[in-house]
């Protein structure tokens, strides 16, 4: 089958190739597979340098989410041939097949197509764990989503609008923000540049915000914590800005808000009870509407350096599906 295959590690994709390697060979109790769809998320550009947490030992088939059919299972598996499933692991999800244990799948939700639930795992996981599970997100509540042009960003800002939120968008680029506002669906936009505080500021009235959900770091967590309220939450996802921010403890003491980080897929992991009530949280939302994964655009397996040059480039909106 072809795959997406990292032969070693390199920070411009050359040691990147889409090969034919062998057919998945399901193990006793394991779901093989086939991949319609699979999504890209920044730990798969990450892993591709070596500087994600999670190193895998080359060489290894990139891909940390998909959606598929299945086609070989155990009855006691829970699945049967021809079901519609989404689901991964850290890698192996950019090929044709895959074959997984029945708990790193779940169906797929009715109405939801396989673009969509390819898109819908990771993202949705991460913002309903911090804003949800961690943050206990209220209705009426204001949250900041930094990145919120990316997939995890979307997703953030999609949750906390069916949650009854406020939501205020804020990317790097100006020339993001009509679109943006369309996308995302938030309640404003702004760039997040500088000394954003005014702007937040002036948004809430001089309340601030309740959570801010940042994937960025570096001056944006600077300025952030400027933008919490008392008794708010700063929630960190990540550092794509490439700098890890330090704060001098006495700034969430007098403001009093609390700095939480947010490791999803290790959240459900360790409570894998609460982790299946997250993705069955998830699932009914997506099943009535009232959230949708926003895909980019959709590309075939063999396009899968224009996808990841996209991501590195920061040029999507959403998420970049491949499909086998």
């Amino acid at each position: 089958m072809k795959a997406v295959v990292v032969q070693d590690l390199s920070d411009d994709l050359s040691a990147v190739e889409l090969v034919d390697v062998a057919d998945p060979v399901r193990a006793d109790g394991e779901v093989l597979v086939r991949v319609r769809a699979a999504s890209l998320n920044y730990p798969d550009l990450l892993m591709t340098r070596g500087t994600y947490q999670f190193k895998p030992e080359i060489p290894f088939i990139s891909g940390l989410e998909m959606a598929g059919e299945v086609i070989e299972a155990n009855p006691e598996s829970g699945f049967a041939v021809g079901d519609r499933v989404m689901g991964g692991a850290k890698t192996g999800a950019f090929a044709e097949a895959i074959a997984l244990p029945p708990s790193a799948l779940r169906h797929i939700p009715d109405g939801v197509d396989f673009p969509q639930a390819a898109a819908m795992g990771a993202a949705y996981q991460t913002a309903y764990v911090a804003l949800v599970e961690l943050g206990k997100l209220e209705a009426g509540q204001t949250v900041l989503v930094h990145g919120a042009s990316g997939g995890v960003g979307l997703a953030a800002c999609d949750l906390a609008k069916a949650l009854g939120a406020k939501v205020i968008a804020a990317t790097h680029s100006e020339a993001k923000l009509d679109r943006l506002a369309t996308v995302s669906g938030a309640d404003a936009v702004i760039t997040n540049k500088g000394r954003f505080r005014e702007d937040i500021s002036a948004l809430t009235e001089g309340r601030l915000c309740d959570f801010v959900f940042d994937p960025v770091g570096g001056d944006v967590f600077d300025e952030s914590t400027r933008c919490v309220t008392f008794g708010g939450m700063l929630l960190v996802i990540g550092f794509v800005a490439g700098r890890i921010p330090e704060i001098a403890m006495n700034i969430p003491l007098i403001k009093g808000f609390s700095i939480v980080g947010v490791r999803a897929g290790e959240y459900s992991r360790r409570f894998p009870d609460r982790g299946a009530r997250i993705a069955q949280a998830i699932d009914g939302l997506a099943s009535t509407g009232r959230i949708t994964p926003h895909v980019d655009r959709i590309l075939p397996l063999s396009d899968w350096k224009e996808a990841y040059e996209a991501m590195q480039s920061g040029t999507i909106f959403g998420k970049i599906v491949l499909e086998p």
